[in-house]
């Protein structure tokens, strides 16, 4: 075992290669929101609604008049909390009437109305957080423990708990993707943006949605790295 591990994980690692795969691809994810953000952020809505009465609109729609809008500071910091059923805009959206500002509040507030209504995904998102908290944090250092006393049991104990990171990644999609769903939606039927503008605020939220998909591509190329590495060092041993 020590003799691969010292050669490949100390001087030469050709696994490597998926890690820089996976920084590529979450780095032209990045590119692209930004892109399309700073593109459809200097568009003004012609009806000139500010995002979170846009996001207020969605919620009416919904049913929803309990959950509050308030800023936070930074930049593309948009949430929804749940445990305090408020929305928070970052200051790029929040007071803003631009085209991407009202579909990013708009999407969070598609977030408000899959809890309010208890979609399935987000449920079980919610239940597996601790774990994949855990995963993350203590996944690779059991592994490598493991590893450095021999016990594979341990070692694969380790890479299936970092594997609930690609877990949470994949039950993550259908969150991301259904609440964007819901924010086109009723901007469109409730005539929030006009259709131009509609396919602006589309476009916006697409490219947002392919950083989710980016995040489980590099997490399922990671884990792979690692069971390559780990693998490889038990049939050297």
């Amino acid at each position: 075992m020590g003799g691969y591990y010292g050669y490949y994980g100390l001087f030469y690692d050709p696994t490597f290669i998926l890690v820089v795969i996976g920084f590529v691809i979450s780095l032209i994810a990045q590119i692209r929101v930004k892109s399309a953000y700073g593109r459809y952020a200097k568009v003004l809505s012609s009806r000139g609604l500010t995002a979170e009465r846009a996001a207020q609109k969605v919620l009416e729609y919904y049913g929803i008049h309990d959950v509050q809008i308030v800023p936070i500071r930074g930049d593309l910091t948009d949430n929804y909390n749940p445990r305090t059923n408020t929305i928070s805009l970052s200051e790029s959206v929040y007071g803003k009437t631009s085209i991407a500002a009202i579909g990013v509040a708009c999407h969070e507030a598609g977030h408000a109305a899959q809890h309010a209504e208890g979609y399935l995904p987000i449920k079980v998102r919610n239940v597996i957080i601790p774990a994949c908290n855990i995963g993350s944090s203590i996944g690779i250092p059991i592994a490598i423990l493991g590893a450095f006393l021999g016990t594979y049991t341990l070692v694969y104990v380790g890479l299936l708990l970092y594997a609930l990171v690609a877990v949470f990644q994949f039950v993550t999609l259908p969150v991301e993707f259904n609440a964007s769903r819901r924010a086109i939606k009723v901007i469109g039927e409730t005539d929030i943006l006009t259709e131009d503008e509609r396919r602006g605020a589309v476009k916006v939220l697409k490219a947002a949605a392919m950083t989710y998909v980016a995040a489980l591509a590099t997490a399922i190329l990671n884990l792979l790295r690692l069971f390559i590495i780990f693998g490889g060092s038990r049939d050297d041993d």
